[in-house]
Order: C-alpha cells, then structure tokens, then sequence
C-alpha cells in the first residue's frame, strides 16, 4: 500500500527514530516503501541510502544517494553522505573528487564548508582542510567553533603562530572552552614574560569542579608551569586533570592485557611457520611503538625524503581487517578469525587506501599497529617496519601528560600505564622472536636524538632508498602533522625530554614501583638505549 503524501513527513521522521534506535532493516523497509510512494521525494531516497549503510550495504546504499543527488542536485547533504560511502568503499580519489566540487559550488555555507574541512582532514589533504575552514572563518568571524577548527587545520600545516591567534580569539569569546586553552599552551614553549599562568588559575578556579572543561583546563596548567620549572605545581595540576579524565572512562586495562596475550598465542611459531603470499606492494611503511615514543620524529626524517609520503595516522589497517574478518562477537573472535584471513585480500583492501603518488614509500605512523606485525607480516611481505622505543619512565610520563582525547585510555593513570608498557614490551619481544630477520628495525628514541644522521641513514637504509640531506632538515618539512608533537616537529632536533622524568621521582615513584615488579631497570642510564627500553625478563 503507498504513503499519502500528507504523511510522507511523519514517514521520514519515523525512519529517522528508527535510524536512531538502530533498527536498520526496519527503516530500510519503511524508506522503500516511501521511495515507492514519493519517488519524486529526495529525502525518501536519502534517508534509504542512510538505512542501507547502517545495515552493511554501502553499494546499494551508493545507489540510493545517487538516486537522491538526480533528485535534488543543488542539496549538500546528499552529496556529503556519497563523499563519505565512497571513502567507506576504499574509492578516495571519488571522494575527494566529490568534496572538491562541493567546496568550489557551495563556497557560502560555512558549516558546510566545515564539514568538508573535516572530511578533508580525515583524507590528510590538509591544505584543503585549512582553505575551506578559513572560508568558513570568513563568514562568520566570531563564531568560536569555525575559529577553533581553523586552528586545527593552522596547526596541521604548520602555521603555528596563526594558529595561536586564532586560538586566543576563541578563549576571549569562549573562556569555558577548555581544549581551546590546552591547544594553545602546546603551541610553544611558554616563558616568564609570555605566559598564561594567572588567567589559566583564575579560568580552573571559575570553572565548576565537575565540569568536563576542567579536564583540559588543568593539563594546559600542567604544561605552562612545567615549561616555567614549576615542577611540583605542575604535577598536581597534572594529576588533577589525569584524575578526573580516569574517572570520566569505562576502561579496564586488564581486556587489553589479555588481547595481547592472545594475539601471542594466535600467531606463534606454528602461524609464522606457514608460507604466505601475501598482497604485492613496496610501499607501506609502518611506524610503531607507544605515543609520544618518538615516533612521530622519525616520521618527519624519513617523509622529508623526496620518495616518501607520510598518512600519519590512519585507520586502515584496523578497518581493513575489520572488513575482511567480518562481524566478530568481541576482540577475542577477532584475534582468533584474524590469523586465518584472506591475506593477499586484506593487503590489497589496506593499499587500496593509499593515495596515488610517486612516492616509493608510504608511512602509515599508527602507534598501536604494533597490534598487527603477524597480519603485517603475512598480508604484506613488502612493506617495512620500524619500531620506535623509549625508556619506560621518559615515555609513561610523556604519556601521562598529554590529553589524547579518545585514544589511550590507560595513559591517565600510573598504574594503568605501567602494567600496558609491561604488557607491550612482552608483545614486542614475541614480534621480535618471530618475524623474520630484516623485517623489523628498531630504533631508541635516545640514540635518535643523540645520533641524528647515523640513525637517520639506518632509517633510510632500511627503506630502501638512498641517503638525501634533506633528511637532516626535519623541521623544514612540509608535510602536514596532526599528532600530539605537531608543535615540536617543527623545530630541530633537541634533548631536553630525555630523562624529563627525573624532575618527577618522588610523584611518579609509584610508576617506578610497578615497573621494576615487572622487571624493568628503571634506574639505568636513560641512554642505555636498549637495556632501558626492554623488560629485563
């Protein structure tokens, strides 16, 4: 039976609640039926590409939106949710070639020019990304959301002092925004005469104690009080922020234990004993180890190389493997389905993400790839890996005091790190044992800073590409960086976080505690690389 048309509204909003409840096939069902109704309805055929993503089906759903986009050629959305299926179904240059024209054809909407920058982003075409929220600041200059994501971008490209004004201009129109405040005092190192010290006290102590604010609050506090030697003022402010994010998260750092546990155990000996073709592609290049481990250090030598392109941080070769196992029940299912994949299918799917470049080398920097060496390993023979490590105290504290947002959620609790760094330096030590001579190069982020261009020429070495000065001039790259060190690569190489830790050993004496329980020599040399970055068991 058809749908009037006077209820083609209620119809939609109807699909929409059922959308929002997540009762996918029962909205795909009520959509078809209203497409069927109304076909001259853009809506109808919108909200069925929006039911049929939901339920896994992003071909049909691509079908869907086109129907919508013949429709109603001049309206966004439509056009937005095709940009987003066809980055889902791996087809990137699609995609940006549809953000491309939305951004020329609709340069007037600043909230769409936002949601392009965005997905810009996402892409790592960040030059884009800052053209269109520039756009977007343009047209409505006091609004602090389009001015705190121009920053974003700002920072990304490397225009940091920008980037700090536009920051400055939200905190005057946005005092509550506390990731506003926290974003800028990471953009330099703050000095006695130019500080925010007293107007970071007066904003905590104005801010109600259970405020989500306080949060970013206190860890901007923390950083500007350390850059200025306030160490012990810094910790507790540190603590305070770290405290309170803690209690803010359902996170158990028990499950993550067990994961790699099990991920030991799925791919032992017998997994590595087997022969696997594997997907055929030189140029993955996969940086691992913990944040803030320097691995974004190394992702700024080696991509100032002329035949090397950095993606930064991505999520592919998680939603890869996603894709190529299937529905799993929970993370055990997945470890245990995982070591049993199509592997030639899940290096092709990952590749299919790279960007089309001559760059001979692609680097994907995503700290907790080191998750994946066994998939790396079997799907992609080519690819190389370099594994970064640090001297555990120098790098839980490092952890301890950055504000990752969503990511990490063992990094705002001692105890919870030191028992992650255990748990991930026993996994690195089974890659170690199992993956074939020459896959892995491991780096120690001291001998990096230390030994600049010798280990920059391993580096290079290990890529396969011949040596470039260029490497050298990390800080003159011009790359883009989102990480948490987007400040600090800018500048050339410097020494004075190695052993930071130490200013700290009364208050970090509990995480001294844990780790030598677990067997690690947390008193040796920071630059001892290797012993001090291993557990000694």
């Amino acid at each position: 039976m058809g749908i009037p048309s006077a209820d083609a509204a209620a119809t939609r909003q109807r699909i929409q609640a059922l959308l929002q409840a997540g009762r996918a096939a029962e909205a795909e069902t009520l959509a078809r039926a209203l497409v069927q109704a109304q076909p001259q309805d853009w809506q109808a055929a919108f909200l069925l590409a929006h039911a049929r993503r939901r339920r896994g089906a992003p071909d049909a759903a691509l079908d869907a939106v086109a129907a919508a986009i013949a429709l109603a050629p001049d309206a966004s959305a439509p056009r937005m949710l095709q940009a987003e299926l066809l980055l889902q179904r791996g087809d990137s240059a699609a995609c940006i070639a549809v953000l491309d024209a939305l951004a020329v054809q609709m340069p007037a909407h600043p909230q769409l020019q936002q949601d392009i920058a965005r997905h810009y982003t996402a892409l790592g075409r960040h030059a884009d990304a800052e053209r269109c929220s520039a756009r977007a600041v343009a047209l409505r200059p006091d609004d602090p959301e389009h001015l705190y994501n121009h920053a974003t971008t700002l920072i990304a490209v490397g225009r940091l002092d920008e980037a700090e004004a536009a920051l400055d201009r939200v905190v005057e129109l946005a005092p509550g925004d506390g990731d506003a405040w926290y974003n800028r005092a990471t953009l330099r190192r703050q000095t006695p005469a130019r500080n925010h010290v007293t107007a970071l006290r007066a904003q905590c102590a104005a801010t109600p104690p259970a405020s989500p604010a306080q949060v970013p609050l206190q860890y901007a506090l923390s950083k500007e009080l350390e850059d200025l030697g306030e160490h012990a003022d810094a910790f507790a402010a540190l603590r305070h922020g770290a405290d309170a994010r803690r209690r803010g998260l359902r996170y158990c750092v028990d499950d993550d234990l067990a994961t790699m546990r099990l991920i030991a155990q799925t791919f032992d000996t017998g997994f590595f004993a087997r022969t696997y073709s594997g997907h055929d592609d030189a140029r993955p290049l996969f940086i691992v180890g913990l944040p803030r481990s320097g691995t974004t250090l190394a992702d700024r030598i080696l991509s100032s190389h002329p035949d090397v392109a950095s993606r930064g941080e991505t999520s592919d070769l998680a939603m890869a493997l996603m894709h190529c196992a299937g529905p799993a029940a929970g993370k055990a299912e997945l470890v245990r389905r995982s070591a049993n994949l199509d592997f030639p299918a899940l290096g092709a799917r990952y590749c299919g993400h790279l960007p089309a470049t001559p760059a001979q080398r692609q680097i994907d920097k995503t700290p907790v790839n080191f998750l994946y060496l066994g998939l790396i390993a079997a799907a992609l023979p080519q690819a190389r890996i370099v594994h970064l490590r640090r001297n555990p105290m120098d790098a839980c504290y490092a952890m301890y005091k950055t504000l990752f947002r969503m990511a990490y959620p063992f990094s705002y609790d001692l105890d919870d790190l030191a028992r992650y760094w255990s748990g991930y330096a026993q996994l690195m030590a089974h890659w170690r044992a199992m993956l074939p001579p020459g896959r892995l190069l491991e780096v120690d982020y001291e001998d990096l800073v230390t030994n600049q261009e010798a280990v920059s020429r391993r580096l290079l070495a290990h890529a396969g590409l011949p040596w470039d000065d260029a490497c050298l001039h990390f800080e003159r790259n011009t790359q883009a960086s989102l990480t948490a060190s987007a400040a600090q690569v800018r500048q050339p190489i410097y020494r004075s976080s190695v052993g930071l830790w130490r200013n700290y050993r009364h208050e970090l004496a509990p995480l001294a505690a844990r780790l030598r329980e677990a067997g690690v020599d947390v008193d040796a040399d920071t630059d001892r690389h290797g012993a001090s970055a291993e557990l000694s068991a």
